[in-house]
């Protein structure tokens, strides 16, 4: 993902602002002519530095940040994005409870609706408020530990920030709620309890084996993005979360089975019976399939919303389509597009990509993985 700094030039700003403009003007045609909109852009950024979108370029916007999403697979409905405007919000325990509440919003009894929620915008006078998590939804992790029951280790380094600055940790589960880490604008990070009742979660188990309930495994349902950065015309949005659906592989190839996660490979291989003498025995692949089985078969009795990763591959080449036929680039990148598993069995393998940028997207502004790792909390 590409890292942005933060500062435009004024020069920069105005020509992100006239290109986004004339964008949604041709993509819009009932908005009509563009150039009053774009002098009075002009007037704006000329007085004060800044614009201000109106509700339907924001709208427009965030969605086109999704439909330049390089990295995402699950293009093909960015226009179905629902937009929360709370640009009027800048102070921690505020943008916090925003945050609940689209989790609560976006979940919607497990018909996972793609939501954003963008917040005060930077401005010369004033930063945009931040959120430090990387997702809004994240589980503690208790330290370098072998056994899963210390959590997720992804998250160790934050776990130990929040509980040197107070919090009191969780039940010492593997799945304990961490809590939201905000800075407000002008303000110090603060943090924040997440409710029980914002985050739905799904019981992973395993379509024939019954003893997989023994490992209390889970996860949540809605994939919350947090400390990405919106930029739309040259307006950045630095707190402004995002969510869509999980794709089954997310949960079950990487979170649950990565070593530097949940590691949970060797463990389905011992419940499997496999032979984990050597790596030709392919017990990491047959353990690999078995986990990713449960994990859509358990959201699909759930009744939550998941895609697999054939279907999602199809999906995104029907996207591509789609696109060039309005005569639009499609930016990707393969690393990213491809599946964890079973890469040359799907669609999307056996082409290549133009990984292009876009200046509305969503990214990553300098110092993002470090403030998602606690780093300078205390």
């Amino acid at each position: 993902m590409e890292i942005r700094q933060q500062r435009s030039t004024a020069a920069q700003v105005r020509e992100a602002a006239e290109e986004f403009i004339r964008l949604f003007h041709r993509e819009n045609p009932e908005a009509g002519d563009p150039r009053p909109r774009l002098a009075a852009v002009r007037e704006e950024l000329a007085t004060s530095g800044t614009y201000r979108h109106t509700p339907e370029e924001l709208v427009h916007g965030a969605r086109v940040a999704w439909r330049n999403s390089n990295r995402c697979i699950g293009r093909l409905y960015w226009n179905s994005l629902r937009v929360r405007d709370r640009r009027e919000l800048f102070a921690a325990d505020e943008v916090a409870e925003e945050c609940f509440a689209h989790l609560r919003e976006a979940t919607n009894g497990g018909r996972v609706r793609p939501t954003i929620t963008v917040f005060a915008p930077d401005t010369p006078d004033r930063p945009g408020p931040l959120i430090w998590s990387e997702q809004l939804v994240r589980y503690a992790g208790y330290g370098d530990h072998h056994s899963v029951t210390v959590g997720d280790a992804r998250n160790a380094p934050l776990t130990e920030a929040l509980l040197r600055l107070g919090w009191a940790g969780g039940p010492g589960t593997p799945f304990d709620l961490l809590p939201l880490v905000v800075q407000g604008a002008d303000d110090k990070p603060r943090w924040f309890d997440t409710p029980a009742d914002a985050v739905l979660e799904v019981p992973i188990l395993h379509p024939e084996d019954a003893g997989w309930a023994d490992w209390g495994l889970r996860w949540h349902a809605v994939p919350a993005i947090s400390n990405m950065c919106l930029e739309i015309g040259g307006i950045h949005y630095p707190a402004a979360p995002f969510n869509g659906w999980y794709m089954g592989t997310e949960i079950g190839a990487r979170n649950l089975a990565d070593t530097d996660r949940y590691n949970l490979l060797p463990a389905v291989a011992r419940r499997l019976g496999l032979d984990t003498s050597t790596d030709r025995t392919l017990w990491k692949d047959r353990a690999l399939v078995e986990l990713n089985r449960a994990v859509l078969d358990s959201f699909d009795r759930a009744g939550v919303t998941i895609a697999d990763h054939h279907t999602e591959s199809r999906r995104f080449l029907t996207h591509l389509e789609r696109e060039e036929h309005k005569g639009r680039a499609v930016g990707a990148d393969w690393a990213w597009i491809v599946p964890p598993i079973s890469g040359s069995a799907t669609p999307v393998f056996h082409r290549t990509y133009d990984d292009r940028q876009s200046a509305t997207a969503y990214v990553h502004h300098s110092g993002a993985r470090e403030r998602a790792e606690g780093r300078d909390l205390v």
